[in-house]
């Protein structure tokens, strides 16, 4: 018996589902090694767990204020969340400037509920150093969109949140990388911008009919640059000898070690960590695509191979939970795990999805519109 395709809709709800229940899984043992994971917890993480430091974690360092755990996104989450509503207000395809005019305040206006805070709150008191640059840069130091990123730091900030990118250029890997870039320039510059624009690329090779783990692969390193290239290759090498995430933990940490700035503890990065290079690669997106490989497109698997691996496993798993998501659509995604983190979190999951489906829709039909219109105007010019 066939099995019915997945609807637009349906992925697009996998995608941003997938990406968030992998982040909220992920949080409560971001920064850990994979052997700290395993005395903390008796075992791998196997489902939504308490906080690291249980009821400490008010106060507990490094982790202190943030109620990681108990199934509350991060600002993985919120951030995809908020470039989703520019989505909403833009209905187009976005750019830096989309950042500028809509993301920005977004961010710095309009209060919403911070489950890591258990309050409502501006999102700009949530987000890291890294993304209030963006808040920094353009409303305070008026500097063109398009270069605000640089000068950032290096890291996997702009790319934790371009799923919706992706899903709006749904089967168009290119046209999502292009766009991705695009928006990432008002927030990163070198590895890490290029590192957006391949995951968003991922993405949308994953809603292709006919997907797989492998043909998503296949289509971000068609279009991967320098260490980003580089790194995936290498991390992907080794996963393809496994099956199992708990055999391919070490290994896959291994390959990507060389292309990694941050060094081997996360807490403490060299004193190289985070700068611009074309030789370095942002360590998630190549275990993500990693962990993908291993776990052959189960969401189960697949994830919890990121949250295990440790680190930054919470994007880690972002990422690797909306490719999964987009691939497989919204069943694959436990439902246990999807229906706890929509409660704990306080956060309808749906509404966004339903939402960006449409403005995918709409998006297309501009963009037939617009390609018909040229193809008129090139007819005309060349004398076809």
């Amino acid at each position: 018996m066939n099995t019915p395709r997945p609807t637009l809709e349906d992925r697009v709800t996998g995608t941003l589902v997938g990406a968030a229940v992998g982040d909220a899984l992920g949080g409560p043992v971001e920064g850990w090694p994979p052997e700290a994971i395993v005395e903390r917890h008796g075992g791998r993480v196997r489902g939504i767990v308490e906080p690291f430091h249980k009821d400490d974690w008010r106060t507990a360092r490094p982790i202190a204020p943030y109620h990681k755990g108990d199934g509350h996104v991060t600002d993985d989450t919120l951030m995809t969340h908020a470039l989703v509503r520019v989505y909403e207000k833009v209905r187009d395809h976005l750019d830096a400037y989309a950042v500028a005019d809509h993301l920005v305040p977004d961010l710095m206006t309009t209060p919403r509920w911070i489950p890591e805070l258990e309050a409502e709150a501006l999102p700009l008191q949530r987000i890291f150093l890294a993304e209030k640059w963006i808040v920094s840069r353009i409303h305070y130091g008026h500097v063109d969109p398009r270069e605000a990123g640089v000068g950032n730091i290096v890291n996997c900030g702009a790319a934790m949140y371009m799923a919706p990118v992706g899903a709006v250029n749904a089967g168009d890997p290119r046209k999502a990388y292009e766009e991705a870039l695009d928006v990432a320039g008002a927030h990163q510059s070198s590895y890490g911008r290029e590192a957006a624009g391949v995951f968003a690329a991922a993405v949308a090779s994953a809603f292709k009919p006919g997907a797989t783990p492998d043909r998503v692969v296949e289509d971000a390193l068609a279009l991967a640059k320098d260490g980003t290239r580089t790194a995936i290759e290498a991390v992907c090498e080794v996963a393809v000898n496994h099956v199992d995430f708990e055999a391919a933990l070490a290994p896959l940490r291994a390959a990507v070690a060389p292309f990694d700035t941050v060094g081997p503890e996360y807490r403490r990065p060299s004193l190289g960590a985070r700068r611009p290079s074309r030789l370095h690669s942002i360590e998630e997106l190549p275990v993500a695509l990693g962990m993908l490989l291993v776990g052959a497109g189960d969401y189960r698997h697949t994830v919890l191979g990121a949250v295990n691996y440790g680190r930054d496993c919470d994007s880690i798993a972002t990422m690797a939970g909306a490719i999964v998501g987009a691939l497989r659509g919204e069943s694959a995604v436990p439902k246990e795990w999807s229906a706890e983190v929509a409660r704990a979190s306080r956060l309808d999951l749906h509404r966004p999805a339903a939402s960006l489906a449409l403005v995918a829709r709409e998006v297309h039909a501009r963009d037939l519109s617009r390609r018909r219109a040229h193809e008129a105007a090139f007819a005309s010019i060349a004398g076809l």
